[in-house]
């Protein structure tokens, strides 16, 4: 049963229960239709198991050369411009779970693995949706979803501000950048342009010009990656949002940032808010924007 059904049988369920409490026992005319409906709405929700979320689903498509009309797309374009995609899906997702290497098979990537389910129409293209099995948990988002959902936000992001850019990108592997940016680079040497449906939003590129504008602003020119030491003391961390805010040695400027993946209880950093301590940070800028940190390592309390 997919969550949606769930939800729906459940609110009936709680209603009827409701119009019983109120139908004296003796009306037992008025009360056997509510009570027959009421027990098929309870089988129900017990033979039909536990709920199941919806998968997460996108919508790829393009246009340009390698696109006839409504007609078609030629196939190796098709093939390669979709693996291209998948593949940085993969690694995006790859990255919420820690640091990749700069080299190397991409840990779990079954968990993110994308199915294609149909064509898409207008603008040729493909349905698209994760193929994980593991979809009980429907009150969150999957894996699957997250990476869908960060790389249309990077994609989106190319076309504004350098800050937004670096919004988007901190949240991201580098590796994962470098996969999103060959996506685009296939696209611009072929003259094509892509619109990617996730959800209820929608990114396009309106030409080919926006997609070599896109790829130059991922480029190493551009956007910016190091990791530096900063030095002062944290004034607080929210531990679900996973974000820290951080004062800089003896002035009044105060730094956020993001809590890396690889640690795994922030919550420590709350103990210890009013030590001096020098903290690794990957700093990620973007043209002459301001830079974005997460961070990188718990420190050593004194």
């Amino acid at each position: 049963m997919n969550s949606l059904r769930h939800k729906h049988l459940f609110a009936e369920r709680t209603t009827l229960k409701r119009m019983l409490s109120e139908i004296p026992i003796e009306d037992v005319l008025e009360r056997s239709g509510l009570e027959a409906r009421l027990e098929d709405v309870e089988n129900e929700l017990v033979t039909a198991g536990p709920p199941r979320r919806e998968p997460a689903r996108a919508r790829l498509t393009f246009r340009g050369r390698p696109v006839v009309d409504q007609h078609g797309i030629f196939a190796e374009f098709g093939t390669r411009a979709t693996s291209a995609f998948a593949d940085a899906v993969a690694k995006v997702a790859a990255g919420l779970s820690g640091p990749l290497a700069a080299m190397g098979p991409i840990p779990n990537r079954d968990e993110s693995q994308l199915l294609i389910t149909g064509t898409a129409l207008g603008s040729f293209g493909f349905e698209l949706e994760e193929a994980s099995s593991n979809l009980l948990e429907f009150e969150e988002q999957t894996i699957a979803g997250q990476a869908l959902e960060l790389t249309q936000s990077l994609l989106q992001s190319t076309l504004g501000t350098d800050d937004e850019l670096a919004d988007s990108a901190v949240a991201i592997d580098p590796r994962a950048v470098a996969a999103v940016r060959t996506f685009l680079e296939f696209l611009g040497t072929n003259e094509a342009v892509c619109a990617l449906q996730f959800n209820d939003k929608l990114f396009q590129f309106k030409d080919v010009g926006e997609v070599t504008r896109s790829v130059q602003r991922l480029g190493h020119d551009n956007l910016h990656e190091e990791q530096t030491q900063l030095n002062g003391r944290f004034q607080g961390v929210l531990p679900k949002a996973r974000t820290f805010e951080f004062k800089l040695g003896d002035s009044q400027e105060v730094i956020r940032g993001k809590v890396g993946t690889t640690i795994a209880s922030p919550e420590v950093i709350n103990e210890h808010l009013t030590q001096t301590v020098k903290i690794d940070v990957l700093a990620t800028r973007v043209g002459m924007g301001h830079p974005r940190y997460v961070l990188i390592t718990l420190p050593e309390w004194s």
